[in-house]
């Protein structure tokens, strides 16, 4: 058993990503107007480097500077270009580069730097569609034609994305359009892209097989959630990533260790599940601050957004109930055989990330 467990967590901290949330700070704003465009692409300068020599089959700098890391993504502005494709009626062009990076103060707070592309729009050109080859996980895509409504498009990874057509502005989405695509962002934010909270989700339903407590346990977690990310979004409340992602992984890391030295719910483990609810709101703020929200409906798409976490929530205990349904069958050996050591590879994957995001 003891070997299983190890080889468990080498594989899951093998797999598992060091970032939280893959929808991080990649986003990008294209604004066509006046026979000209510019794709504004924001970026993690860090990562971006890091895959840009790797693309370019650079032996990876290991230790650098700001001013070093953006010289360095200037002079591979090439390699860039090359897998991120701005078209006209399916036909590329090729764009201006200009980086602009964070400012000193920004750079400590882990704000996105900038990547301008800009150029002029091909005449007669009827469609622009774009993509960003070095994108890993889906981000927003939001494209404003001439004074039109900004329209959003979530792509994954380097996907293209639909045509738009250049002619008249389209209307702007309405509010059932908007709450679809915040749902679907929320949902997959969990699901299969938050390995984070599937964990900790994983964490609060390994404790008790009991459908009372385990549904009381998500409700508080998700009603904490929600309200943090409402007061982060609406700028009452905020905390540095750098700060929320480790607590969120050491968060992670407590609630599976309880898991192995206690054999039931306890009366505080409410009280900690929401006070970890909060921390974890703003995990998802830090997304949705990212990917923004439409300001005609604003209360639509947060509503939905957290519908969907709490959907992919739901959807994890669903599965993890199928999983271990024939093992439940024994409570000791259930607690003995699965709880104990699915806890304890959570704990050491939740405190692997702690360190690792404390330091990164």
């Amino acid at each position: 058993m003891v070997r299983t467990v190890i080889v468990l967590v080498g594989l899951l901290l093998a797999s598992a990503p060091g970032s939280a949330h893959e929808l991080g700070k990649t986003q990008a704003i294209a604004t066509l107007r006046d026979g000209s465009f510019e794709v504004d692409i924001s970026v993690d300068p860090d990562a971006l480097l890091t895959t840009l020599e790797a693309s370019a089959g650079i032996v990876r700098t290991v230790r650098y500077g700001r001013t070093y890391r953006d010289r360095r993504i200037t002079e591979l502005a090439d390699i860039f270009l090359a897998g991120t494709h701005v078209r006209f009626d399916g036909q590329p062009v090729t764009p201006a580069f200009e980086y602009r990076p964070a400012a000193p103060f920004d750079d400590l707070a882990q704000t996105p730097s900038v990547i301008r592309l800009r150029g002029p729009v091909p005449e007669g050109a009827r469609t622009f569609s774009f993509n960003y080859g070095l994108a890993l996980g889906t981000y927003a895509l939001n494209i404003r034609i001439g004074e039109g409504a900004v329209r959003t498009q979530w792509i994954v990874g380097a996907a293209s994305s639909e045509p738009v057509p250049l002619g008249a502005p389209a209307p702007p989405p309405g509010k059932l359009e908007v709450g679809r695509q915040y749902f679907v962002l929320g949902f997959t934010h969990i699901l299969p892209n938050g390995f984070d909270h599937v964990l900790f989700v994983i964490g609060i339903f390994l404790l008790t097989a009991q459908w009372r407590s385990i549904l009381a346990q998500v409700s508080t977690f998700t009603i904490a959630h929600t309200i943090t990310l409402a007061l982060t979004m609406y700028g009452l409340v905020s905390l540095p990533a750098n700060v929320v992602e480790p607590m969120i992984a050491l968060s992670i890391a407590y609630v599976a260790i309880e898991n192995v030295f206690v054999s039931d719910v306890k009366p505080w483990r409410l009280a900690l599940v929401f006070s970890f609810g909060l921390l974890h709101g703003m995990g998802f703020a830090g997304v949705l601050r990212e990917v923004g929200l439409p300001r005609p409906s604003f209360v639509t798409a947060l509503i939905t957004f957290n519908l969907g976490v709490e959907a992919g929530q739901l959807t994890v205990i669903a599965i993890a109930a199928a999983a271990s349904a024939f093992w439940q069958r024994d409570r000791e050996s259930y607690r003995r055989l699965v709880v104990q050591p699915a806890s304890v590879v959570i704990a050491l994957v939740g405190l692997f990330w702690t360190v690792q995001r404390a330091l990164g």
